[in-house]
């Protein structure tokens, strides 16, 4: 079973966008109250999962590049003095009030595959529109769609693509705790 989808990783049991085995790195740790923006310093900003109304992209080395990747983004993932660096962000929009967010994590030192990063933003937007985003934050119903999505091996046409996701997600069936949105 695949512990990874891009920037998405299995840690000590959870799901997290960014690098979290490493010290005092920024992260963005998906649980079941919601999503915890866990800064290096360790300020933790949660952003409760009814808030979530617009799931947006996940960008790579700036907070508004053209595309996923920034510069910084794609040096990253390359070898040399630059691998690991930089971060990300997951933008999204809020409600109660309403503004858009941008939550920063850390990169890990390996290269994230463009589809990886497309599929994690289709899971999430797909979630966000069907009211079931909370899902995310059950640890084992997130590791089903991980698995699902790792072993695609289509080619990764849009169509495909969402195809896929509406597979992963069905297939994964019903949250293991069954809890909905408080």
């Amino acid at each position: 079973m695949s512990e990874s989808l891009g920037p998405l990783e299995r840690v000590d049991g959870r799901w997290a966008l960014g690098d979290a085995r490493r010290p005092s790195r920024a992260r963005v740790e998906f649980r079941t109250d919601g999503l915890h923006a866990v800064a290096r310093d360790s300020r933790v900003e949660v952003v409760p999962w009814p808030r979530i109304m617009l799931s947006g992209s996940i960008t790579l080395g700036g907070r508004y590049p053209r595309g996923l990747y920034a510069q910084m983004g794609i040096l990253g993932g390359l070898p040399g003095p630059f691998k690991g660096r930089g971060g990300g962000y997951l933008h999204m929009t809020v409600r109660h009030p309403y503004e858009d967010q941008q939550l920063f994590f850390d990169r890990h030192p390996r290269w994230y595959r463009t589809r990886d990063i497309l599929f994690l933003q289709s899971v999430m937007a797909r979630l966000v529109k069907d009211g079931e985003v909370h899902r995310l934050g059950d640890a084992d119903w997130t590791a089903r769609v991980v698995a699902h999505l790792s072993a695609f091996d289509g080619r990764a046409t849009a169509a495909a693509m969402r195809r896929a996701v509406a597979e992963a997600v069905e297939a994964a069936g019903p949250p293991s705790t069954g809890a909905g949105p408080s």
